[in-house]
């Protein structure tokens, strides 16, 4: 994601001028990267109701690492054949004199079609189903959580609000807009000047409200979590930055603070939210 950053910037400024084949495997890398991170995001939220809710079904450990490594394989794999209109279809486009873009360039006599296609594979796929599977996963976590009286429940709470309330934020503005952009394909009226104008700005105010999601998720995935906080203390101690001492205060003050009561909180602290 942050390598196709560049090349749109100058795009953004001056005009596409990286040609045909950079065009396709910028575009394409990008619509990988959409698809593969809210998959990833929709197996983390199943992941973790089965872990918090179905505790007794866990898999052993080896049984557990090979089922991840399938289940992320195959998000990728997915993920780049759905992307196989934006790696085929993507062109260096001069769509007025002396100014070229990167974009899409539909087969007239099935644009509506693939277009229409794409945009709702990209909004099924980039909002609804990882959407849905956030607060069906998150709803029964939520209540399995307060039913216990664990020591974490409040934390975990917090956490589960703030990573559904952060993508609802940064997600929904630019998906109503792609659902207005969905509408207009399938619709027999030519839109006006104006109307596409108002709709290129909206895709990039929304769009760059989308892009703080990819900002955030790490504190609210991997940041907030125990394990890689513990882990991170350990590097600062081997880089010198901190001593011994000072790591063991630290590592028994996050001890005290994740201790589990009980079942259900114990699972929570083996595998924070």
């Amino acid at each position: 994601f942050l390598c196709t950053l560049p090349f749109w910037a100058v795009d953004a400024y001056t005009e596409w001028i990286f040609g045909t084949f950079m065009c396709k495997l910028v575009n394409g890398a990008y619509t990988v990267n959409l698809y593969s991170c809210m998959l990833i995001l929709t197996c983390v939220s199943i992941n973790r109701y089965k872990v918090i809710v179905q505790a007794t079904k866990t898999l052993n450990d080896g049984k557990k690492i090979i089922h991840s490594k399938l289940v992320c394989v195959g998000i990728w794999v997915f993920a780049i054949i759905l992307t196989l209109p934006q790696f085929i279809l993507s062109e260096a486009y001069s769509d007025i004199p002396d100014k070229t873009i990167c974009t899409m360039v539909y087969p007239l006599n099935f644009s509506s079609i693939i277009k229409g296609g794409v945009h709702v594979t990209q909004l099924l796929v980039g909002f609804l189903i990882p959407f849905v599977a956030m607060i069906i996963c998150y709803s029964v976590i939520a209540k399995t959580l307060l039913q216990d009286k664990g020591f974490q429940k409040h934390k975990s709470l917090k956490i589960i609000i703030a990573v559904v309330v952060v993508f609802v934020i940064c997600e929904l503005p630019f998906n109503i807009v792609l659902l207005l952009e969905i509408l207009q394909i399938f619709s027999e009226e030519i839109p006006s000047c104006e109307y596409i104008a108002n709709t290129d700005y909206a895709i990039i105010v929304t769009e760059s409200i989308a892009y703080l999601h990819c900002c955030l998720n790490p504190i609210l995935y991997v940041f907030l979590g125990v394990k890689f906080r513990n882990s991170f203390l350990k590097i600062l101690k081997d880089a010198g930055c901190i001593s011994q001492k000072q790591l063991a205060e630290l590592l028994k003050t996050e001890c005290e603070t994740s201790r589990p009561v009980s079942g259900i909180s114990e699972t929570t602290s083996l595998h924070p939210l």
